[in-house]
């Protein structure tokens, strides 16, 4: 299985090295290509350089376009004629639909959403097809991605609200248990790090302990929070407190996604 990679930046460097570290894909059947060629210097090791997108179309049975948004239709532009008719297009682009990317190039097309926690190879990694994808391109993909962590395919119009849950939370997480540190590091003399590395400690095994013994958020609660105790005092004032920060923070980014998905559609109309 021929696969390649346009474009080097954070995420295609991510996967090509994935790919390559886990031996998924062998030196030889692993394509990448980058505006910037010198960039591709250190990948010649994991992959064939190329030297123009045309160049890796032309081999690949799998495409990985990672390129920004603004420059997506123009890489689709130069590639659809030398695209082979079986290749599969992979966009990790979520808000750009496939209606739009049919508008360029009519072929087998996938959406992919990583999350950064792929570097651990623990990334719940979000995928969908087009109408035109079949059962055996579908199981390459799939195999392909495994080794980053968990797959889940879902529907195209829940790639945008999936990818808030798995793509963005990490983010999330990190800037909600930012706030918790430093508001609790005003109370104590535990030097701040060691404040961080106590409480990430604890929200990973509390993960752990959640996703092993099926236990439910409420049951975790209830569990440590014992009624008249200092802890639902604290649960309290999150249950009072924050659902109106979370409505607001989802409010924000899916009105964000749908101004992207709509600035995507003027560019490619």
């Amino acid at each position: 299985m021929k696969t390649g990679i346009i474009g080097y930046g954070s995420m295609g460097k991510m996967l090509l090295w994935k790919f390559s570290e886990a031996g998924v894909l062998s030196g030889e059947d692993l394509f990448v290509s980058n505006r910037t060629f010198e960039k591709l210097e250190e990948a010649s090791s994991a992959a064939v350089i190329c030297k123009d997108n045309k160049e890796l179309v032309r081999n690949a049975d799998i495409v990985f376009l990672c390129v920004r948004p603004s420059d997506l239709k123009d890489v689709l532009c130069e590639i659809k004629n030398d695209l082979n008719p079986g290749t599969l297009l992979v966009s990790l682009n979520g808000s750009i639909s496939f209606d739009l990317l049919s508008k360029i190039v009519r072929q087998k097309m996938a959406k992919v959403i990583p999350s950064v926690t792929a570097e651990i190879n623990r990334s719940q990694t979000l995928i969908c097809f087009n109408e035109l994808v079949d059962a055996r391109s579908k199981e390459m993909l799939t195999g392909l991605l495994d080794c980053i962590g968990d797959v889940i395919e879902l529907p195209e119009r829940e790639m945008g609200m999936g990818a808030e849950l798995v793509s963005c939370m990490p983010g999330f997480i990190a800037s909600i248990f930012d706030v918790l540190c430093r508001s609790g590091k005003k109370h104590t003399d535990i030097p701040m790090n060691q404040v961080v590395k106590m409480v990430l400690n604890t929200m990973s095994a509390t993960a752990d302990l959640m996703l092993r013994s099926g236990m439910t958020f409420d049951e975790v609660v209830e569990r440590v929070a014992t009624k008249g105790g200092i802890t639902e005092e604290g649960t309290k004032v999150i249950y009072e407190m924050f659902p109106a920060a979370a409505d607001a923070l989802f409010g924000k980014t899916l009105d964000k996604r749908r101004i992207i998905s709509e600035n995507a559609e003027k560019n490619f109309s």
